[in-house]
């Protein structure tokens, strides 16, 4: 399992909407990306935003983000004028605890 991570540094007094515009895009994206085990939307008001998401494998990545998934994030139309910055996207994998 992969865990993507895109953040997000929202101008304050556009962040309500923000939030509203991301939970109404990425809502349906289980139905759309089978390789999507599970996401959320994190809020750290008043800029921050992150959205999270877990995709079984690379291969289900690339469907959703290209094939420059590692380092370039999705980019909503008209996400840029709620932001103060460009979207940070970064990745992990799980490592055992036993």
């Amino acid at each position: 399992m992969i865990v993507r991570v895109s953040e997000a540094r929202v101008r304050p007094e556009r962040f309500e909407a923000f939030r509203d515009m991301i939970v109404s895009a990425v809502r349906e994206f289980p139905g759309r990306y089978p390789g999507l085990v599970d996401h959320e939307v994190l809020l750290g008001p008043p800029d921050s935003l992150l959205y999270v998401s877990r995709w079984r494998g690379e291969e289900d990545l690339v469907h959703y983000a290209g094939e420059h998934w590692r380092d370039q994030p999705v980019v909503l139309p008209g996400e840029a004028e709620y932001l103060l910055g460009p979207l940070r996207v970064r990745h992990f994998a799980g490592a055992p605890l036993t």
